[in-house]
């Protein structure tokens, strides 16, 4: 069996949109589940539009996060779409749902409801801050979420304003946080036959991204922002500009990593640069000399011969050429129903990103013939 197969014959049921949850059911996806995608008629996941679009109108964002899914359109604000997911549901194992909590009861579709339908349901709730407690129903982004759980107060200089992150890391921190829990749910299933809740909180999973930090903090160490080991706080683990505007990261945590990398820019090892202090003003000034004494190229040619832990800033447009990432088939370019072409990176545990997204109810009815339903039921339910 291949990771791609790992997951086949589960089906999944996602009523998510934006990138928690899709970015969750993509993973599922890539493993071998089965995903159909619940979208709303009057506009679906907002995804679809957010530029840059591909040649068949619909955004690169959306093929890269929907790939290889089906989508259904149905109208959870009508009695005829509550009931027919009530039909739809057994013939599923997972539902991932993102609303605030208390809104899939008030339609009718909440976890009691649907677990006495089918006992064996895994139900997977994605929001900002659980299921429960005093931020419960508070609306946020991936940015307030760091921001509440203490992550985002470890970003950057304390003289400054926290630095935004260049990466979501609630919102894909959460996905896949609720596919270890879903995972975890599919393996006690097989042995009790009973699903359960998967909450997830963006949130709490932010704050797991900080670990570093807050066990730093815990033990009594609380250091200005910027000065932990890792955050800034030493010369040989930090960032530097090249002379010809390039940059190069420099992880030298270790001393022999650190000794290897002095010693092949012609500078005496001192392992009280390892330690923050007061000393390291001067460390990183003389850093900063040294990086800006090169070019990023040169400095790229010395990295492949110092095994020090030192490499250059790849920029996010050069990474699709980088020749590690092609060897390794991080990328992968999939046609679309136009004749055109995305391209999308792949799931790190399976084998490539395969097939487009698919259209806004693409796959309606089929999704709900699977369900049980007559021909004259859906057409009479495209009507309403």
């Amino acid at each position: 069996m291949t990771e791609a197969s790992s997951l086949d014959g589960i089906r999944v049921l996602d009523l998510t949109r934006l990138l928690p949850g899709p970015f969750a059911s993509m993973v599922l996806s890539d493993l071998g589940a089965q995903v159909d995608k619940v979208e709303d008629p009057r506009g679906g996941d907002y995804l679809r539009v957010t530029p840059p679009l591909a040649g068949d109108g619909m955004s690169h964002l959306h093929h890269w996060l929907n790939r290889g899914k089906r989508s259904v359109e149905l109208d959870l604000k009508t009695p005829a779409g509550v009931e027919t997911l009530k039909r739809m549901v057994p013939h599923y194992d997972v539902l991932l749902e993102g609303n605030r909590p208390g809104v899939m009861d008030r339609l009718g579709l909440g976890y009691e409801t649907l677990r006495a339908l089918h006992p064996g349901l895994i139900y997977c709730a994605l929001t900002g801050y659980g299921q429960d407690g005093p931020l419960a129903n508070r609306a946020g982004h991936d940015l307030n979420y760091l921001a509440r759980c203490g992550a985002l107060g470890l970003f950057g200089p304390e003289d400054q304003a926290p630095a935004l992150p260049g990466v979501q890391i609630a919102d894909v921190g959460g996905g896949l946080y609720a596919v270890i829990g879903v995972l975890a749910a599919l393996a006690a299933r097989a042995r009790s036959g009973e699903g359960r809740l998967v909450d997830v909180s963006l949130s709490e999973s932010a704050l797991t991204f900080g670990t570093f930090g807050f066990a730093s903090r815990i033990g009594g160490f609380s250091p200005p922002r910027g000065a932990d080991m890792l955050m800034g706080g030493i010369a040989p683990y930090g960032t530097y500009l090249t002379s010809d505007g390039g940059a190069v990261s420099l992880g030298s945590l270790e001393p022999k990593f650190w000794k290897a990398f002095c010693e092949g820019v012609g500078i005496e090892p001192d392992n009280l640069a390892l330690f923050p202090g007061k000393h390291q003003s001067e460390w990183k000034e003389r850093l900063r000399g040294i990086f800006a004494s090169r070019t990023r190229a040169e400095w790229a040619e010395l990295a492949e011969r110092l095994d020090c832990c030192l490499e250059v800033v790849v920029e996010p447009a050069d990474a699709l050429e980088d020749p590690h990432l092609r060897a390794r088939g991080v990328w992968s370019t999939v046609q679309t129903d136009d004749g055109g072409t995305v391209t999308m990176g792949k799931t790190p545990v399976a084998p490539a990103a395969t097939g487009r997204a698919p259209r806004q109810g693409e796959h309606t009815s089929d999704i709900l013939r699977e369900a049980g339903l007559s021909d004259d039921e859906i057409t009479a339910l495209r009507g309403r």
